[in-house]
């Protein structure tokens, strides 16, 4: 568990080096906003991250097993690149500056690959819960202290060392990859990189309701994530100041976030994964519905810190059982290949259905644009149904 909270931390820390981090040291020193924006594609491996995951999960280097081996290498070779961002010039050279962060996602992703496939190899699937929850809190506070320790900093220190700073808090991870054991391969491994490619698809869509488990990825969390792409804007809009958003939104909302992921992780030791989809779900949904009570109640402190928490806390459980659900049905033999698919699946909702939200806002109202983010949930909890039913406690296993 130790372990699943550490490697978290430090797959969370990089992300926003290359998003808010950067951000802000290029327009401080004065780069133009279309290059800042253009800056966004270098996230693209987050995205295509399935595309090299055969590779980690075909091949083993000479030392320290299959995952450890790749993760020690990943590692140092992200922390160097980290190094190289921050000696970089935003003013002088910015494609220099581009490669750099490309180079930071591309070996962040690879880490994102091979730890996700270390967590489903190395807990018994009982654990996946709490073991999902404590990675996921790491990931977030690993990203706290990138973007609002990285910022808080830059005030204090030039960006380039603020990177360097942030290149040695990931020697956590370096010496958890060394300490912690290579998980026991029960399941074999591909034999040649073919089968690592085609395999892992063969594999996954042979099984009965591989399409449901598909569209349930898809959907079971399209209702928060479209509410949340609108809330800025929302709290604006009934007139609450950047200090109580800041104050209430991000400070306890953080808090409540991670509370909701530990609560999540313990709660699914004791229900399983299948019921606290179904708890966990319904719960989102109706938290959802909150932010129409607030649109409703309209500038009110205490109201906002309700919705707040019970939103924060509702999605940190969902997120937690969500990933563990994910980590669950991928087969051991593949990890790496199906669960980079998986995660990048999960993703696509957030960049298609958050883009139609201002229009259905502008359209429906705040109280019925959230009422309507309640309702869109429905779908992803009826498919429950179909392979997670209620009184089934653990998921279909795979191999």
């Amino acid at each position: 568990m130790l372990v699943a909270f550490i490697m978290g931390f430090a797959c969370g820390l990089p992300l926003l080096l290359t998003i808010s981090v950067l951000q802000a040291w290029m327009k401080e020193a004065g780069v133009d906003l279309t290059v800042i924006g253009m800056m966004a594609l270098v996230g693209l491996p987050y995205t295509l991250k399935f595309l090299w995951s055969p590779i980690l999960d075909r091949f083993t280097l000479p030392f320290l097993g299959r995952r450890r081996g790749w993760l020690l290498v990943v590692q140092l070779t992200l922390m160097a690149s980290i190094v190289f961002l921050g000696f970089t010039n935003p003013v002088a050279n910015p494609w220099l500056v581009a490669f750099a962060a490309f180079l930071v996602t591309f070996f962040s992703a690879s880490q994102d690959i091979i730890v996700d496939a270390y967590r489903r190899e190395d807990l018994a699937d009982e654990e996946l819960g709490l073991g999902s929850s404590l990675y996921v809190n790491g990931y977030r506070i690993g990203m706290l202290l990138a973007s609002g320790g990285g910022l808080i900093m830059a005030d204090h220190m030039p960006f380039s060392m603020v990177y360097l700073i942030m290149a040695a808090c990931l020697l956590p991870g370096v010496i958890t990859t060394l300490l912690a054991p290579e998980p026991d391969v029960t399941a074999g491994t591909p034999r040649t990189l073919k089968e690592a490619v085609l395999h892992p698809l063969i594999e996954y869509f042979s099984r009965s309701g591989a399409l449901w488990m598909l569209a349930f990825i898809l959907c079971y969390k399209i209702g928060d994530t479209m509410a949340s792409a609108m809330t800025t804007p929302f709290y604006l809009d009934i007139d609450f100041t950047k200090t109580e958003i800041g104050a209430v939104v991000k400070l306890f909302g953080f808090w409540a976030t991670i509370a909701g992921g530990f609560l999540g992780g313990i709660i699914m030791l004791r229900l399983g994964i299948n019921r606290c989809l179904w708890i966990f779900g319904f719960l989102q949904a109706l938290s959802t519905a909150g932010f129409a009570v607030l649109a409703h109640i309209g500038h009110n402190i205490s109201a906002l810190a309700a919705v707040i928490g019970f939103e924060n806390l509702s999605s940190g459980m969902g997120t937690a059982a969500f990933v563990a659900f994910m980590a669950s049905i991928t087969n051991k033999k593949f990890t790496a290949t199906q669960y980079a698919l998986l995660t990048s699946l999960m993703g696509i909702p957030r960049v298609m259905a958050s883009a139609p939200t201002g229009f259905l806002a502008k359209n429906f109202g705040w109280e019925g644009f959230f009422i309507f983010c309640t309702l869109i949930a429905i779908p992803g909890m009826l498919l429950l149904f179909k392979f997670a039913p209620w009184n089934l406690k653990t998921l279909p296993q795979t191999a």
